[in-house]
């Protein structure tokens, strides 16, 4: 396999595809190529059809699917470019020696939420006005079921249930749930450790210009394994972490399945792999010198500027929630962080306050992470609910919510502010972003194919 030469053919994507645009690259396909199938796996909460892609007859079988989250859309170019090169070249298929089954978009109903950023200039503000992901309990990735301790998750969505049924079906020695994060650099989820290739994935981001994650892991109780390198993970390490620094009952507190890496596991012995791609950047989040700032310190004030944006939303939000309407998603989406945001930010905070681990300066990656790039975060939370007030004003004039959009608006434009004034922030070209997450899978699913 030439590696070189396929991420070197990826074209350079100036906007991210729709869900109808990808349907129907992804049915042209099909009806162009005869050994290409596209076929209907099932369909989404809101009865959309979601489909994959069949490519390839190797003995060997790859699951790939995009929007796992759905504000993730590289992936689902990563999967336009693969199928189609794949569809095309017999010497790739046949030196692969996988069948490929391709889901470019699981959670349609999701991305089409999304869909307000996907065309023109991308800016962070325009992502955060424009942003949609659901509670846990909506998302495909984290509705897999799972019976752990007094966990017992048996409510997959229908996307999710798709998914189960492609496992099921074909055991998949390689998975691909195709992510992407925010504002860091990039970093990687792996099933089990590959050393030999930990370089190899590093000199792959490096030599496209990216970054990659020295800052803070996601959550507090991911095994980092090398440098941006991380162990794969299921709802049981995640119940763990919040049995050991909360006295609540943690299944109360996640109400989720766990992820589709989870699931594999229960299944077959499969591989799992995650590339976290960032949409933008700033060059600290590769800086591992020591900083002016205490580790502890900057954890804990990258949690207070949080809790301090679920102050200002929590009351305003209560006065929108008595006129929204209940059932749209946007609304159930906000409810469920704002509702819940005390109690699940308790083992966050008590793990901040104790771990050993935050001992001593933290790095200057570490200090932007904790201070500056959680501060983008909370832009998000702004985001979805001023397009509560939208829906609500949609339906008529409201001077009280109108108001209270105002002042929402206000502070995500404060928020932006010191963002921008506190970075450096650079996007990242589509192009080189698809090129690592698809050289990554690449080379892992060629080392799976040779042991």
């Amino acid at each position: 396999m030439d590696l070189d030469e396929i991420l070197r053919d990826v074209p350079d994507y100036r906007e991210f595809l729709t869900v109808d645009e990808l349907n129907a690259s992804s049915e042209a396909l099909a009806d162009e190529i005869d050994h290409v199938e596209f076929f209907r796996i099932g369909e989404s909460t809101e009865g959309e059809p979601i489909s994959a892609l069949k490519i390839g007859e190797g003995s060997k079988n790859a699951l790939l699917f995009g929007f796992p989250h759905p504000n993730e859309p590289i992936g689902a170019m990563t999967l336009e470019y693969i199928s189609r090169r794949l569809a095309e070249d017999d010497g790739l298929r046949e030196e692969m020696g996988y069948t490929w089954y391709i889901v470019k978009c699981i959670d349609p109903d999701g991305a089409r939420l999304n869909e307000g950023w996907f065309k023109g200039g991308f800016t962070p503000l325009k992502y955060a006005l424009n942003y949609y992901r659901p509670p846990g309990k909506n998302q495909v990735e984290w509705t897999f079921p799972i019976d752990y301790k007094t966990l017992h998750f048996h409510s997959p969505l229908p996307e999710t249930q798709a998914l189960m049924r492609l496992i099921d079906a074909h055991k998949p020695t390689f998975l691909y749930s195709l992510h992407n994060a925010g504002f860091c650099g990039v970093y990687w989820y792996l099933g089990e450790e590959l050393p030999t290739l930990y370089p190899r994935l590093h000199d792959l981001a490096r030599g496209q210009g990216l970054p990659v994650h020295m800052g803070e892991p996601e959550t507090p109780f991911i095994e980092k394994i090398d440098d941006a390198i991380f162990r794969m993970f299921g709802a049981e390490e995640g119940y763990d972490f919040t049995a050991k620094h909360t006295d609540e009952d943690p299944a109360k507190l996640r109400e989720t399945g766990t992820s589709s890496h989870g699931y594999l596991r229960s299944v077959c012995d499969g591989f799992t792999l995650l590339c976290e791609m960032p949409y933008y950047f700033d060059e600290r989040v590769t800086d591992d010198s020591p900083s002016d700032f205490d580790r502890r310190e900057a954890v804990l004030e990258g949690l207070r500027y949080g809790e301090e944006t679920y102050k200002f939303l929590y009351p305003r939000f209560k006065v929108m929630a008595e006129k929204a309407d209940k059932s749209k998603r946007l609304y159930q989406t906000v409810s469920d962080s704002l509702e819940n945001f005390v109690q699940r930010m308790k083992p966050r905070r008590r793990h901040a306050e104790t771990a050993e681990e935050y001992e001593g300066k933290a790095t200057v990656a570490q200090a932007f992470d904790s201070m500056v790039a959680r501060k983008f975060g909370t832009m998000f939370r702004l985001g979805m609910t001023m397009r509560v007030a939208d829906e609500v004003l949609g339906r008529g004039a409201d001077p009280e919510v109108q108001g209270i959009r105002d002042e929402i608006e206000k502070r995500m434009l404060e928020t932006n502010r010191e963002v921008e004034a506190e970075s450096d922030i650079e996007v990242i070209p589509i192009q080189k972003l698809v090129r690592v997450q698809l050289g990554s899978g690449l080379m892992i699913m060629e080392h799976l194919r040779d042991r």
